[in-house]
């Protein structure tokens, strides 16, 4: 059997290991973290569990196509069974009037009426805009020249049913999201929709987002992030697959142009070995991997364009263990704020909290986790931090000024305060090797959508997958990926893809 050696155990990574020890290579998934998963992840603090890394599922409905990858991988089994929330997110306004955004599209229409009259005219062009996007998802091909044991089945409907949403996408794609949102009059609903992705991306994200939402996709895997890795590295494992944890990839030696192994070392400056090679599937972060893997720069137009136009995607991570019976709140809070949060360069002029007192896992007994995510681009603050050593200070001082603003909406957090944890940018780069601990990519308002090949000219065995080849990237692009960079090596090796 050929050898083949994944670096990275994030979804890309677990993806591309199951098809390829699934299509008969022998396969070995390289991992310097301690745990699977990548930037879909979780973690525990003093008997507090964070969620850090999923908060729905693209694919999570077995409607769409890609719920077929989902459960292939294992990913998606009988103890994650999926959980639809509603409402997605609640505004609490200053009379503590609420707002919701439910999944049910008239529902939706209704309160956003009741609630903003004034906003008639907009939220019924924004409605018949996310109407039309309950048919618009991410199809699923077989790529040219890979032999498929069970070829996807394309069906000429699930395409034409697509035309009146893709007829919107020019439009869309070409007016930010803040600009799209500022079209409503009324701030709370404002608020309301700046609360779903970034703030950097264009109304086409926004839109395509809540359609999937309304659709009926999008759903929550009982267990979340851990729990699907967790069974993905299962999947992989049954397959006779094998996984070195705490082994840093540090080098893809070539020869002639070709792979011959993988240089890798425990991370902490030791001795180096090698693994042998036929061919290697990066699900790294394509943007850093290309820099720091190779002896010879990679001069492709490809890696060039990457290089130059790779605009990521961020999130300072605030967890909070809180002494206090939090059930009373809805899942998802977003509390505008009278005067912007603003740390680290960013800006935020409400905050979005995830409450999981629902779920009794998640904190002992009587007590609540919740978290936060700042999302901007926050990077370039925290290496500077780190360089001149205040780094674990402004962490600390972050955290504490968080505390007093969310006190001010939640007064039950003031002094019941058991756990706080603060992930930057750095924290992300430091456990995954992500370039600039980023998780997507953003996509701007103008901007083009750029979707890389997965293969390089100059050196043949090289194969890439993971959120950085097709924008903006996420869990779907993540798991997609490592199916195709299979059927690209199954095409180059005459192999069957199974």
């Amino acid at each position: 059997m050929a050898k083949v050696v994944i670096i990275g155990a994030g979804i890309s990574g677990l993806s591309a290991g199951i098809y390829a020890a699934r299509s008969g290579f022998d396969v070995t998934i390289v991992e310097q973290h301690n745990i699977s998963g990548g930037l879909s992840t979780s973690w525990s603090r003093k008997g507090y569990y964070f969620e850090g890394g999923m908060h729905w599922l693209t694919g999570s409905s077995p409607e769409m196509p890609l719920n077929k990858v989902w459960k292939e991988t294992g990913a998606l089994r009988e103890n994650n069974p999926i959980e639809l929330r509603d409402p997605l997110y609640t505004v609490f306004d200053e009379n503590g009037k609420k707002l919701c955004l439910y999944r049910f599209l008239p529902q939706m229409e209704h309160a956003l009426l009741e609630y903003a009259p004034e906003d008639k005219r907009m939220i019924k062009k924004f409605c018949r805009a996310v109407k039309d996007f309950t048919n618009f998802h991410m199809p699923v091909f077989d790529i040219k020249g890979c032999k498929c044991r069970t070829p996807v089945k394309l069906n000429a409907m699930e395409f034409i049913k697509m035309i009146p949403a893709v007829l919107r996408v020019p439009y869309l794609k070409n007016i930010s999201y803040m600009d799209y949102v500022a079209k409503f009059k009324n701030k709370n609903l404002r608020h309301l929709l700046s609360s779903v992705i970034g703030y950097r991306y264009n109304a086409l994200s926004v839109i395509y987002t809540i359609g999937s939402f309304a659709s009926g996709d999008c759903g929550y895997p009982d267990g979340g992030s851990i729990r699907m890795a967790n069974n993905m590295l299962d999947t992989y494992k049954s397959l006779g697959g094998k996984i070195l944890f705490r082994t840093k990839a540090e080098n893809i030696h070539t020869e002639d142009y070709t792979v011959r192994g993988v240089v890798i070392s425990d991370g902490r400056g030791g001795a180096t070995s090698e693994l042998e090679a036929d061919a290697v599937i990066v699900t790294q972060d394509a943007r850093a991997a290309v820099d720091t893997l190779f002896d010879t720069m990679i001069d492709e137009p490809w890696v060039n364009t990457m290089r130059r136009e790779a605009k990521t995607e961020q999130n300072i991570f605030i967890g909070l263990g809180v002494k206090a019976d939090l059930s009373h709140l809805p899942y998802c809070c977003v509390f505008p704020l009278e005067k912007p949060f603003e740390y680290a360069g960013g800006k935020w002029t409400e905050l979005r909290i995830y409450n999981y007192a629902a779920y009794k896992d998640h904190a002992p007994e009587g007590c609540t986790a919740i978290t936060c995510l700042l999302i901007g681009d926050s990077y370039g603050f925290w290496k500077a931090a780190k360089a001149d050593g205040t780094y674990k200070e402004k962490k600390q001082e972050l955290g504490e000024l968080f505390i007093k603003e969310i006190s001010k909406h939640i007064p039950e957090i003031g002094e019941n305060i058991e756990v706080m944890d603060v992930a930057t940018p750095c924290t992300y780069e430091r456990y995954t090797g992500s370039h600039e601990g980023s998780w997507m990519s953003v996509w701007e308002a103008g901007g083009k959508q750029y979707n890389y090949p997965q293969t390089l000219d100059s050196v043949y065995g090289v194969y890439f997958a993971g959120q950085r080849i097709q924008m903006p990237g996420g869990l779907p692009i993540a798991v997609y990926t490592g199916r195709q960079a299979v059927q690209y090596l199954c095409r180059d090796t005459g192999e069957e893809f199974v």
